[in-house]
């Protein structure tokens, strides 16, 4: 592909004048002239008209596409991207949407120990190939699956916009809701409000976030899904918040049963599932907040023992969760310094802002007589490090933890 798409234009027009051609395209002749003289490039549209009214067989649309001095790594991506749109118009095999669920999934389990920068980027660009495919006219069953997809990449979406701190993971909860909607997929339903709940009681809207927990338990009726094993621990500590200790054992109770109720292919460790060492997690959470510091040290070792080194956030937010229960013992120094030792061992793409707002909850709730203390002094210093991300508050927060 060594011309240039101007020379190719009058290469393929012959002996045909610049007027038969932009008749032939449905363009105007000044236009003509101009990609002829190299003066414009040519939308992909055009180039496509071009290339139909002159038999180029494509070679029009590639050379548009890519210029002639573009690099290889260009030329590649633009080769790429027009055999994906070239697939996209065809029907969908077994084996292709078969192969979405699987890439959804795999984001699902990466959502455990990648960054959320590395996620969001990987999932814009798989979504916008997923885009077009939903375009093209499919059978019911098929169309029903890429439904269900589309839902659980738009619930990533917003878990991943969530831990980035911005606002506008409240509008793909919306429409993860609506694709799950339209495949009548009351699972991936009652996954959606579960995970969106975490969203509201981050926000400090407790009320708010039991009524969404208690929408995903009800759409799920009796059916076994993570739903309500993500739902009901998410009760409990929005209860433990609001300091109602009855409904907070309550609520552990059902999660323990709602976990207990998971095919084991879903008591896993990703977006997707529910594993015993979340429940851990959650459960010493909302005894933490309770000032049940023994109770909630017991949840807290046994959730250490069970998740896997690189799941960095939720190892963190457990330690975090143990020196506020120092705190509240009376050991200011010890948790101080042991919040500031689980910051310190975070890879710097995991100082995520929902763990550092964790931290500085845990700093600002320590009396002012004890400020002075080296330990908290060394703690606020290890929070104004480089590195975190702030953008806007409690909308950082990551849902489901």
């Amino acid at each position: 592909m060594d011309e240039t798409f101007a020379q190719a234009l009058r290469r393929y027009r012959g002996d045909l004048s610049q007027r038969d051609v932009a008749r032939l395209a449905n363009c105007g002749k000044s236009y003509v002239n101009d990609l002829e003289a190299g003066r414009r490039q040519p939308s992909r549209a055009i180039a496509a008209s071009l290339d139909n009214a002159l038999g180029a067989d494509g070679y029009l649309i590639d050379l548009a596409a890519v210029p002639a001095t573009a690099g290889v790594f260009e030329r590649a991506a633009a080769l790429q991207q027009g055999l994906g749109e070239h697939l996209a118009d065809g029907p969908l095999a077994e084996a292709s949407v078969a192969d979405w669920e699987y890439t959804v999934d795999r984001y699902g389990r990466a959502t455990r120990y990648r960054s959320e920068e590395l996620l969001l980027h990987d999932l814009v660009d798989d979504l916008a190939a997923l885009q077009r495919h939903l375009r093209r006219p499919h059978s019911a069953p098929v169309r029903r699956r890429l439904q269900v997809v589309a839902a659980r990449f738009a619930g990533l979406m917003a878990l991943a916009l969530l831990k980035a701190g911005k606002k506008t993971a409240r509008d793909w909860w919306r429409t993860g809701r609506q694709f799950a909607a339209l495949a009548n997929d009351r699972a991936t339903l009652s996954w959606m409000y579960a995970q969106e709940a975490y969203q509201l009681y981050y926000d400090g809207d407790l009320h708010g976030a039991v009524e969404l927990a208690h929408r995903s338990q009800h759409l799920a009726g009796g059916l076994p899904c993570v739903g309500p094993a993500l739902a009901a621990p998410l009760k409990a500590r929005a209860h433990a918040a609001l300091h109602q200790a009855d409904e907070v054992a309550a609520a552990l109770a059902d999660a323990q049963t709602a976990l207990d109720r998971l095919d084991p292919t879903e008591r896993i460790a990703s977006a997707f599932g529910y594993s015993e060492s979340q429940l851990r997690f959650h459960s010493g959470n909302a005894w933490t907040h309770l000032g049940r510091t023994r109770r909630a040290g017991e949840e807290h070792k046994r959730a250490l023992e069970l998740y896997t080194p690189d799941e960095h956030t939720d190892r963190a937010l457990v330690r975090l969760d143990q020196a506020v229960c120092m705190a509240a013992d009376g050991d200011t120094a010890g948790a101080a310094t042991h919040a500031a030792a689980t910051l310190t061992a975070l890879p710097p793409a995991h100082r995520s802002a929902l763990i550092i707002y964790r931290a500085k909850e845990l700093a600002a709730s320590v009396p002012r007589t004890r400020q002075v203390l080296p330990e908290m002094r060394e703690l606020h210093e290890v929070l104004a490090l480089p590195g975190e991300r702030e953008d806007s508050g409690h909308g950082a927060h990551r849902a489901g933890n």
